[in-house]
């Protein structure tokens, strides 16, 4: 039962992450290229965040303290990929095109492919924070034990996995927003990724029945509302909706 759990868990967990990775991202070098790019920078903020919480001591003990200037970090970085990705993506665009592309091409970087850009790298924010966030928790569920002893939740384990599956897709959703909001001089939305981001992180220090009654509706709906806004932001319309219901690959593909 502990290893059935486990790897639900895991499904849940990263099962929708997996699916992007092999769908948009496996088949292409350039890609892959930019979301390892992004699982980078997203270590560099866990190594800054790992820095900082060493250098104060006494506030070591204050999950909040840490987890305030580790999403602060975050972001920060986020801001520098998006910077290092502008200087670089008019050469990736070279580079990911074949000669008849170069033939016609004019040096300019189209829009849906800043947007791809954005995608990617915030699928490799996403899939290396999921990854720090559970790691520990799968290790200790594996077995020997059962979850819920010492007055815990039996949910706790199956909670944490949807947790980590909404921020993997949540940093999905806050890249292609805070991005969009920097190319377009929309200075709100970069504003407004870190709020939620702040938001949502810090719902998790809610202990027992309370993190699952508040903070996982609320991270749902900061999932929902984030996505409507990269999905209009990209120039998303019920055109390309009823192209990817219909299955028109070329209408809506990546």
């Amino acid at each position: 039962m502990t290893i059935l759990q486990l790897v639900g868990a895991i499904g849940i967990a990263y099962g929708p992450a997996s699916a992007l990775f092999i769908i948009t991202i496996a088949r292409e070098p350039l890609r892959i290229i930019v979301m390892m790019s992004g699982m980078f920078f997203w270590l560099l903020s866990l190594l800054l965040s790992s820095l900082w919480w060493f250098m104060f001591v006494g506030l070591r003990d204050k999950i909040a303290f840490g987890l305030t200037f580790s999403i602060l970090f975050q972001e920060m970085f986020r801001y520098a990929l998006y910077l290092l990705l502008s200087k670089a993506e008019a050469g990736l665009q070279t580079f990911s095109q074949n000669e008849e592309e170069r033939r016609h091409a004019d040096g300019s970087v189209t829009d849906s492919k800043k947007h791809e850009y954005a995608y990617v790298a915030g699928l490799g924010f996403g899939i290396m924070s999921g990854l720090f966030a559970l790691i520990n928790v799968l290790d200790d569920s594996s077995g020997p034990g059962t979850v819920g002893i010492h007055d815990g939740s039996l949910n706790f384990l199956i909670t944490s996995a949807f947790f980590t599956m909404i921020m993997i897709l949540l940093h999905i959703m806050w890249n292609v927003v805070f991005y969009w909001g920097l190319e377009n001089e929309k200075y709100w939305a970069p504003v407004l990724v870190v709020l939620s981001h702040l938001l949502v992180s810090e719902l998790t220090l809610l202990k027992g029945d309370r993190l699952y009654m508040i903070a996982l509706p609320i991270a749902v709906i900061n999932l929902l509302v984030m996505s409507v806004i990269a999905f209009i932001g990209v120039g998303g319309s019920m055109n390309t909706i009823i192209a990817a219901c219909s299955c028109k690959r070329r209408q809506y593909q990546l």
